[in-house]
């Protein structure tokens, strides 16, 4: 899965990083790391982003 982020609308209401601090550590570069986390559970934090900055895309499997 690929995980975009639009720093232009983001509110920084903290869903992300509370919902999974795996895939969204603020201090890391790169922030966002979906492989430490399942897409399942990516999907449902992504979802809580109260801005919509943050969206996804599934990869199809091979």
């Amino acid at each position: 899965m690929d995980i975009y982020y639009n720093v232009a609308i983001c509110e920084h209401a903290g869903e992300c990083v509370r919902g999974n601090p795996l895939v969204f550590e603020v201090g890391r570069k790169p922030w966002i790391i979906p492989d430490n986390g399942d897409v399942a559970s990516n999907q449902l934090v992504i979802n809580r982003c109260p801005s919509g900055a943050l969206k996804y895309l599934a990869k199809e499997k091979n």
